[in-house]
């Protein structure tokens, strides 16, 4: 599935920003970067295999100027027409320099190019309790394990007065056996005059029903949640123990007629976002339609055949907790979350796609859905499958709310795992969310080697433990470098800066002795012409160690060209960069023996540059592990973060910039050698939103 853009609106006000001193600056719309030596703000010139853009130039370098001129020599054919006085000018030129050349000891600090903004803001909730949150805390609010509560309310029947009454005692509730209803409000009652009318008729046969099935006691949501805020908080919070607590739970269907609705009231009622929790947190199920008396028993294997479309999911979920297929904790989880997520607040169709996220501009309004339910309410009822829940709020959208029950958990780390990811739709807000994986891992595949510190108002990730370096744009710079030591070449290399003392040797001698002074002018002469060759051969071998560097360019870049761009290029039987073997999306592995990259990356990405798609076409170099990767981004990248780690490499977010809120958004992930990381330094707080 193709990336797809955010849209954009043009805004004409320029923009404020701050560095970590509080100096402000006031610049445009650009898209900018924090300068890696300076710490300030500064607009970012992205060099283009074809510039088009206000802020796009040709691709420089900046190696040495000698190497340029040798590979220029060897590289052109002098016989060409009048090429050949151009060839003789830059010859003369190259082996003049000879004369004055000095060879710059680059140095190798072992480290990329830090990131030099920290994130200085409030948080909205935070993990620890010791940092301050702007979240408003309910009353009453704490966090309770779970296994542990009863409901704050149940129907119980007075059998000497034979009514029904509400008791809210902790010591009666505690010390009876209840039935919890789970149905669906649609096929109890309808919005309008009658409802009222209807919800009796409902009730009166729920309690037919409960006494049916020898209990005196019920639970059912109608009336046993309460209308205050405080008190309904408290009840959602308390939902996963109410089905715990019951001995049996009882599902109320619609009207099945003569049996041709069976079918859809099994499947609206499977739609429901509380289902899950509702059956599987159950001790017993039976099932009735209102249409009928009967009261049949259920298992959860046959729920699942019943109520549930997707039997993929579903069926994995109801084995695990029928302990047929146990599944790892994670595992369960995510897919708990992956099967909730598919439904419907409002009881709509269930949808096959991955659901994007709520929309983050609704923060604060009133909800929007059916009965003034919560906005995560999808994450409320995730929860009790958690060894630790959260309070439910209506101010709070789903993200925020799945960050903070990630928080909670920390054992899981949900959304660290989430930040790892590469999902197929990249939304504009709350970036670091994924549903899906573009390299096709699974949640638990990942283990994470940052933490959340908290969330901000925006519903952006804050986080610790981060190891960030910059991305260079604007240019290949010089790069220091080693190589393996080899005698021939350090002898061959030496030979063009003989040349000239030869020469000047020979004309020194002629009035002494003229055959030798011939002699040494001719070794002279030929040392020159030689030069070129000479000159690049010293310079190739194997590259041993170099200093890290991030180099981005826009569009698709040969192998060939960045090898010329960053060592000047060389002779010999060593590569000096490398394809990704399973780093990028379009990265295509060798079949044969040994472990690479396919040199056919570069025609696959050349071809997928000129076809339609969201976003730009980007080359990333890192030579460190001399390899290059294709991706493709809406913006471009220029600070990268280790993540983590999946599949035997590591997990490589990048990020573009927004200065004016102390944000950085998700562009791309790679995956890059682990090993890299311990070039890259620490870093403080980072926002990603």
């Amino acid at each position: 599935m193709p990336w797809q853009l955010p849209l954009t609106r043009k805004e004409t006000r320029p923009i404020t920003c701050h560095d970590d001193l509080g100096h402000s600056k006031t610049h445009g719309h650009e898209q900018r970067y924090v300068s890696p030596t300076t710490g300030i703000c500064r607009k970012l010139v992205i060099q283009a295999v074809t510039p088009s853009g206000p802020n796009e130039t040709p691709i420089k370098n900046h190696i040495n100027q000698a190497s340029k001129l040798a590979m220029w020599l060897l590289a052109t054919n002098p016989f060409r027409g009048w090429i050949i006085f151009r060839w003789i000018a830059t010859w003369l030129f190259f082996v003049f320099k000879l004369l004055w050349s000095v060879i710059w000891l680059l140095y190798n600090t072992g480290y990329y190019k830090p990131y030099a903004r920290d994130f200085q803001s409030q948080l909205w909730a935070a993990r620890s309790s010791m940092e301050y949150s702007s979240r408003v805390v309910q009353e009453g609010e704490v966090d309770i394990p779970t296994h542990t509560l009863y409901p704050r309310l149940l129907v119980i029947r007075d059998k000497t007065k034979n009514e029904w009454v509400h008791c809210t005692d902790r010591d009666t509730i505690i010390r009876t056996s209840f039935i919890a209803i789970s149905y669906r409000a649609v096929d109890a009652f309808t919005r309008g005059p009658d409802e009222e009318r209807e919800k009796a008729v409902f009730t009166e046969e729920v309690r037919t029903a409960v006494l049916g099935q020898g209990f005196d006691a019920y639970w059912l949501d109608s009336e046993c949640i309460a209308e205050t805020p405080a008190e309904k908080n408290r009840d959602v919070y308390c939902m996963a123990d109410v089905y715990r607590g019951a001995k049996v739970t009882l599902i109320m269907l619609g009207k099945a007629g003569s049996g041709e609705r069976e079918n859809e009231c099994w499947r609206r009622w499977g739609e429901r976002v509380w289902t899950l929790p509702e059956a599987l947190l159950s001790a017993q199920l039976c099932y009735k339609f209102r249409d009928r008396e009967e009261v049949k028993r259920l298992s959860l294997h046959d729920l699942a055949n019943l109520a549930y479309t997707h039997h993929d999911i579903e069926q994995t979920i109801v084995n695990a907790y029928s302990d047929k297929d146990p599944l790892e904790r994670l595992e369960r989880l995510t897919l708990l979350k992956s099967a909730i997520w598919r439904r419907s607040i409002t009881a709509l169709p269930i949808v096959s796609d991955p659901t994007p996220p709520p929309n983050l501009n609704l923060i604060g309004e009133r909800p929007v859905t059916n009965g003034g339910a919560y906005k995560a309410d999808r994450v409320y009822a995730l929860m009790g499958f958690f060894g630790h829940r959260i309070q439910p709020t209506r101010a709070e959208d789903e993200l925020r709310a799945l960050v903070r029950l990630s928080m909670a958990n920390d054992n899981d780390r949900i959304v660290e795992r989430m930040v790892a990811m590469l999902p197929s739709t990249i939304t504009p807000s709350a970036c670091w969310y994924a549903d899906d994986d573009i390299y096709r891992a699974n949640l638990w595949d990942i283990l994470p080697e940052i933490q959340v510190a908290g969330v901000t108002e925006n519903g952006a990730l804050v986080l610790d433990g981060c190891r960030a370096a910059a991305i260079r744009w604007k240019d290949f710079p010089e790069v220091g470098f080693e190589k393996t030591h080899s005698l021939r070449r350090t002898v061959i290399g030496s030979m063009p800066y003989f040349s000239w003392p030869c020469l000047i040797v020979g004309l020194s001698v002629l009035t002494y002795t003229r055959p030798g002074g011939f002699a040494l002018m001719i070794v002279g002469i030929v040392l020159l012409l030689l030069s070129p060759l000479l000159f690049v051969f010293s310079q190739s071998g194997r590259i041993v160690r170099v200093q890290p560097w991030f180099i981005g360019v826009k569009g698709v870049i040969s192998k060939a060209e960045v090898e010329k761009h960053l060592y000047g290029g060389a002779k010999g039987h060593f590569p000096r960069m490398n394809f990704t073997a399973s780093g990028s999306p379009f990265s295509k592995p060798e079949q044969g023996s040994k472990r690479g990259g396919s040199l056919r990356q570069y025609e696959h990405a050349r071809s997928v540059e000129s076809e339609p798609g969201a976003g730009h076409m980007y080359t990333l170099i890192d030579t460190c592990s001399s390899t290059m990767y294709y991706f493709r981004a809406p913006r471009a990248p220029t600070v990268c973060i280790f993540a983590g780690r999946e599949g035997g490499l590591g997990r490589f977010v990048l990020c573009s910039e927004r200065c004016d809120i102390n944000e950085l958004h998700k562009e791309s992930v790679l995956r890059m050698p682990t090993e890299i990381s311990q070039k890259m330094e620490l870093c403080g707080w980072v926002a990603l939103g």
